[in-house]
């Protein structure tokens, strides 16, 4: 019986793969991971992660748009060669199974498994993929062969920036922006040209079987791109590719609550979308923090001694503040959901109102009278008060009173007081 490792190389013997124009080596410098680590994927990964991959990197180092750079063209046929084995069930089985064991263990020509003469045309793996829909090889272009091989026609994406008042992102708003985006041709009406007939080539299906040696391989038709459909006479707008592009005025629903920097995305068309980042603008009143608002309250010096109420501006409404007795500068008061809403639709921020006592700019002869006698009744003053001295007994009395105003008030102060001291005498009795 032959050993494991004499079937390994009649098995390497039997996949040599035909030489094309553009050939290269596989599995030549990578090992067990490095296929895996090439197109930047998990081991785990499905055909369709694989494939999708291959195509962003495909895309980026294709040398029809790296002219000249040789570092390019060798990272186009290492993604190549790893999509070439990765893709394909029975050679990333085998991959898999020997490609970390080495040549001298597993018997194979390489990390790959698949050693001496196996050679694959990264032009030619890219043409049996996406057609001819590659870079400048017809109407489309990489990017629409790549949607139509996965399921669905590309959609052209722009980004926008739109700038909001600060109200207009937190109540929410609809604005109108202008854009580019990809629709159905005029001309011919979406439909690429006339004379359209079945493909002959897939009959109809929108797939081929391409064989790629031993293999056999399902792919987009290239020659209809995965329509099904040939068409004869191509739109000259267009260039049958059914599409063009135009400006467009797109109504962008803004969500309350939207946030300086966010994006949404908005469609724009059958085949197009627009990513729109919002900038908006500060308040000179309110201050954001996250869904919580702080605005200023101003009250004055009696508000702040005997309580009340004051109204605000508040984000949906104007609000009425409840202020204790009491108050003292810089107090906090929480308004409990009169915030931004939640962008995401649920519940709402707080309105947090910063107090700040506003005294009287100028005091008329009452007022000052009045100032004056509370702060001889005022006890544990900290430090002196303007125009308050002490007598012998250690009592606070007012050093001047032009007008008496200060005298009758303690005057009428003190009678009270007596009065009260006879009621509470009779009480007694």
């Amino acid at each position: 019986m032959a050993s494991p490792i004499g079937l390994a190389r009649l098995f390497q013997r039997s996949l040599v793969l035909p030489q094309f124009v553009r050939g290269f080596r596989l599995g030549a410098t990578l090992n067990a991971e490095e296929y895996y680590k090439t197109l930047g994927v998990d081991r785990s990964a499905s055909t369709k992660e694989i494939k999708k991959a291959y195509y962003e990197l495909a895309k980026k180092y294709h040398p029809d748009t790296n002219k000249g750079d040789t570092n390019a063209q060798k990272k186009f046929q290492a993604v190549s060669e790893a999509y070439e084995i990765l893709s394909d069930d029975s050679k990333r089985k085998s991959y898999d199974a020997y490609g970390t064991a080495g040549p001298e263990a597993s018997g194979f020509g390489g990390a790959s498994g698949f050693g001496e003469g196996t050679s694959i045309d990264p032009e030619e793996l890219f043409r049996t993929i996406f057609g001819d829909k590659g870079f400048g090889r017809g109407a489309g272009g990489f990017s629409s062969a790549f949607g139509q091989e996965f399921g669905s026609q590309s959609t052209s994406q722009g980004h926008h920036q739109m700038t909001l008042s600060f109200q207009e992102a937190a109540k929410g708003v609809t604005k109108d922006i202008s854009v580019s985006v990809m629709d159905d041709c005029n001309s011919c009406s979406g439909k690429g040209g006339s004379g359209s007939e079945r493909c002959p080539n897939c009959n109809g299906s929108g797939m081929e079987t391409v064989s790629t040696g031993p293999f056999m391989m399902r792919s987009t038709c290239r020659r209809c791109s995965g329509n099904g459909v040939w068409i004869k006479d191509p739109c000259k707008s267009c260039r049958g590719s059914g599409r063009m592009s135009h400006r467009k005025s797109v109504s962008v629903p803004v969500p309350a609550g939207i946030e300086n920097g966010q994006t949404v995305r908005v469609p724009t068309g059958k085949h197009s979308e627009a990513f729109i980042t919002f900038n908006v603008r500060p308040s000179d009143y309110f201050q954001r923090k996250g869904n919580d608002v702080h605005t200023t309250g101003r009250i004055s010096l009696s508000q702040a001694v005997l309580g009340g109420t004051i109204r605000i501006q508040g984000i949906y409404e104007d609000l009425t503040v409840s202020i204790p007795p009491t108050t003292s500068s810089h107090t906090s008061i929480r308004m409990k959901g009169k915030g931004i809403k939640n962008v995401s639709g649920y519940g709402y921020g707080d309105h947090y109102i910063n107090i700040k006592i506003v005294p009287p700019k100028k005091l008329d002869p009452k007022q000052s009278a009045i100032l004056k006698a509370f702060a001889e009744l005022e006890p544990d003053t900290p430090g002196t008060v303007n125009g308050i001295t002490y007598n012998k007994g250690g009592n606070k009395v007012v050093m001047e009173d032009p007008n008496g105003l200060v005298g009758d008030l303690r005057e009428a102060l003190s009678e009270e007081k007596g009065s009260d001291e006879g009621v509470n005498g009779s009480n007694k009795s």
